[in-house]
């Protein structure tokens, strides 16, 4: 037996113990049993190592796993947890998150969402011309309403690929009625020759972009079972992104655009084995997901594993 199935069977063996002392399980404990059973068995379909599922959005071919950027930003949706975004400050140096976008391509992921900041710009130049790295960038834009524009020029000018409206500012311009402001930001992205999203929390972006007839390539909008504990009753502190799941699903069902779920675990939440079958069965057409270094095999993995096995999908893949 290997070190490494021996580290494995220690850490089953640990978690049981300590389980068995108490009443229950923990949430921390549930999540090493969890971690640990999904390393020891390998995906049934042995596709570990191989290139991951593809889709289009535009003339852009795109893993169907997206690595996400909070967490190499430091945002970590911690919920109360004040000390956590500058932890993941402090473990995402330079060279780390070179490391992880590396691990990244290696698994068979070739893009990466990130904001448009001067921290994520200095990071992407470094992969692309110092480590000769060819992640696809798609740039979180956060423009103002005074200067749509500015930003996308910017993102452009920098080797974006593709851009979308930050779902925080969607929210704000549908909720005030602006969805003018949504619609001049998707026509000067296609305008630059990026593909061109909308990203939304709230499915009433969705729902009001389709109703005005705006073309985006794709949207961005959160999608996961909110099936975790801090997602409520309790109070919430930065716990929820899919406020209406099911709503979502059935809404999507009638647009034919690509549609790249995120949040699918909750910000850490729920299991990816979990999330991501949800997401996936439930519409997504690609998922972009925050991961740390010594997660991403597994996640890639996972999701080699599903399509391999195929989906009852309610709605058809549109990409």
């Amino acid at each position: 037996m290997s070190r490494r199935l021996d580290r494995r069977s220690f850490l089953k063996k640990s978690v049981a113990t300590s389980a068995g002392a108490a009443l229950g399980l923990s949430f921390e404990e549930k999540a090493l049993l969890a971690r640990a059973e999904a390393e020891s068995d390998p995906p049934a379909s042995n596709t570990s190592g191989k290139g991951l599922p593809m889709g289009k959005i535009g003339d852009l071919e795109i893993s169907r796993l997206i690595c996400g950027g909070n967490l190499i930003s430091g945002n970590a949706h911690s919920r109360d947890l004040i000390y956590v975004s500058p932890l993941l400050k402090q473990y995402f140096t330079d060279d780390k998150v070179l490391e992880t976008f590396q691990i990244a391509e290696e698994n068979g992921i070739n893009t990466a969402i990130v904001r448009l900041d001067s921290h994520c710009l200095r990071i992407l130049d470094k992969h692309w011309n110092e480590r000769g790295g060819k992640l696809q960038w798609i740039a979180q834009i956060k423009p103002s309403e005074q200067n749509i524009k500015r930003d996308i020029r910017l993102a452009v000018d920098n080797g974006a690929t593709g851009a979308y409206l930050q779902g925080g500012v969607a929210d704000d311009f549908t909720a005030r009625g602006r969805i003018d402001l949504i619609a001049m930001a998707v026509e000067c992205m296609k305008e630059h020759g990026v593909i061109a999203g909308i990203g939304a929390h709230m499915l009433d972006v969705v729902v009001a972009c389709e109703k005005a007839g705006l073309n985006p390539d794709f949207y961005m909008k959160t999608l996961n079972s909110k099936s975790y504990w801090s997602a409520g009753p309790v109070p919430r502190h930065d716990s929820v992104w899919a406020e209406t799941p099911k709503e979502t699903i059935e809404f999507m069902k009638t647009v034919k655009k690509p549609w790249i779920g995120f949040k699918v675990l909750g910000a850490g939440a729920i299991h990816p084995k979990e999330g991501f079958k949800y997401a996936f069965n439930n519409g997504a057409d690609f998922i972009c997901v925050g991961m740390f270094d010594f997660q991403i095999r597994m996640d890639a993995d996972i999701v080699r594993d599903m399509f391999a096995k195929g989906f009852d999908r309610p709605r058809p893949l549109m990409a």
